[in-house]
């Protein structure tokens, strides 16, 4: 077992959304904008001592895990940046969604729908529960090097986790056998979150759970008519 690098983050050490005035110290970031750093986390505010200390272990374990046998190595620091990066904005999804719109009428209206989605997702998740807990983010060095856009949100829930599961439900909807490529997808994507160090394990696992509960509520509430007989379920 390799010893821990010296630059791992301090949990819970960095705020990004403006809080309450009592929210102090601050500090610049590197972008110039200022930090406020929570004394307390406001999750231990919502949650029992004991289910918070548990989340908070959860999250000591999978990111010491991460640091001593995968970060550092270049293939998969390249897997999980480029991952990262594509995330953001769900750059990834309205790419497949663009591309998939050039097949049949069917695909069209799949591609329409998961459109749709990834917006409203984006404005419940960003301007709705990320403002309810306003969770302080990991410290970490790395992306400043590999120029990856860090965050002013809040870190819980995970967006690329949510986005990226719901995205890959309403992918799903009728491909057969591609439906293991989209989940597969969206899981590398969300754990790119934990790898680059901008969110915790737990900000991933409930971002999954939610982006598959909203995309299965999509589904139910926008449902298409399935594909004509004969015709191959578009693979991106």
């Amino acid at each position: 077992m390799s010893t821990p690098r010296s630059h791992r983050r301090h949990e819970g050490s960095a705020a990004r959304p403006p809080a309450s005035p009592a929210s102090e110290p601050c500090a610049t970031g590197r972008s110039g904008w200022r930090l406020r750093r929570p004394s307390v986390s406001p999750l231990r505010l919502v949650l029992p001592p004991a289910v918070s200390e548990l989340i908070s272990a959860f999250d000591r374990v999978v990111d010491t895990t991460v640091d001593e046998r995968l970060r550092g190595r270049p293939v998969i620091d390249r897997l999980f940046y480029s991952a990262s990066a594509l995330g953001d904005y769900s750059l990834l999804w309205h790419l497949i969604g663009t591309t998939r719109a050039l097949g049949s009428v069917h695909d069209q209206h799949q591609a329409l729908r998961l459109a749709v989605s990834l917006g409203l997702e984006s404005v419940l998740i960003n301007s709705g529960v990320k403002s309810l807990f306003r969770r302080t983010r990991p410290e970490r060095e790395e992306h400043h090097l590999h120029h990856l856009r860090l965050p002013r949100s809040s870190s819980f829930p995970s967006g690329h986790a949510t986005s990226g599961f719901m995205a890959a439900t309403l992918l799903s909807d009728g491909a057969g056998a591609s439906t293991p490529l989209w989940y597969g997808l969206a899981s590398i994507v969300a754990a790119s979150r934990v790898h680059v160090g901008i969110h915790h394990a737990s900000d991933v696992v409930v971002g999954a759970l939610i982006g598959t509960a909203l995309g299965r509520l999509v589904l139910r509430v926008w449902p298409l008519a399935p594909a004509p007989a004969g015709a191959a379920p578009a693979l991106s």
